[in-house]
């Protein structure tokens, strides 16, 4: 019988150092995405312009608190990737 040598875990990498572009931007744009949905659709759903939100997808227009949540609603995601 061979000799059970132990294996070393690999260290933890945070995602930010990871992904690093990562944002509610890059969040926003991937789930709408995921969901099938032009922005179009997106912004009816919630409530909202094309324009608002191409401009959240950019970063031009920030993702308050309130919106997040309605985003995730129509998304199927937690509101908190998207801040």
């Amino acid at each position: 019988m061979g000799s059970k040598r132990a294996v070393a875990e690999p260290e933890s990498i945070p995602w930010e150092e990871v992904y690093p572009d990562f944002n509610g931007s890059v969040a926003l744009r991937g789930a709408r995405k995921r969901e099938a949905l032009t922005q179009q659709e997106l912004a009816r759903l919630v409530g909202v312009s094309q324009t608002h939100i191409s401009e959240m997808e950019h970063g031009k227009r920030p993702i308050g608190k309130e919106m997040a949540r309605r985003l995730a609603k129509a998304l199927k995601v937690n509101y908190r990737v998207l801040l």
